[in-house]
C-alpha cells in the first residue's frame, strides 16, 4: 500500500519561500498521479498543483500558476512544491495525494480535482505571516 509523508512546512514571511516535500514508500511514484491540494481554516479543500506518473505532464491552479512550480525526483520516489513569492493568503495545511495512473487515463495525465486522488498524507502546515 502506498504511504505518502510531507514535510516542509513552516512559518515564513510574506514573499518568502517554502519547499514541500512529500515522500511516498510501498510503490513507485512512476506509477501514480500526484497532486497537491491546501485547506486553510474554514474554508473547503482547494487543488493546488498535480502531476501525471510519468512526470511530462503538470497542472497548476490558475491563481497560483507562476509562483508554485511541481517537480518530481524519481531517485528519492519523493514529490515537491516550491512555493514563492508567498502570501498569506497561502495559509493552509497542505496535502498530497497519488491514483494509480490507470485511475486517471494513462501515465500521462493528472486531474486537479480531489476526487480520484485515494493515497493521502496527513499534510504539513505551512502559514505566511504578513
Amino acid at each position: 500500500q502506498l504511504q505518502l509523508v510531507e514535510s516542509g512546512g513552516g512559518l515564513v514571511q510574506s514573499g518568502g519561500s517554502l519547499r514541500l516535500s512529500c515522500a511516498a514508500s510501498g510503490g513507485s511514484l512512476d506509477y501514480y498521479a500526484i497532486g497537491w491540494f491546501s485547506q486553510a481554516p474554514g474554508k473547503e479543500r482547494e487543488e493546488v498543483s498535480c502531476m501525471s506518473g510519468s512526470g511530462a505532464i503538470t497542472y497548476y491552479a490558475d491563481s497560483l500558476k507562476g509562483r508554485f512550480t511541481i517537480s518530481r525526483d524519481k531517485t528519492e520516489n519523493t514529490v515537491y512544491l516550491q512555493m514563492n513569492n508567498l502570501k498569506s493568503d497561502d495559509t493552509a495545511i497542505y496535502y498530497c495525494a497519488a491514483v494509480y495512473w490507470a485511475m486517471v487515463g494513462d501515465k500521462n495525465s493528472c486531474i486537479l480535482s480531489a476526487s480520484p486522488y485515494i493515497y493521502w498524507g496527513q499534510g504539513t502546515q505551512v502559514t505566511v505571516s504578513s
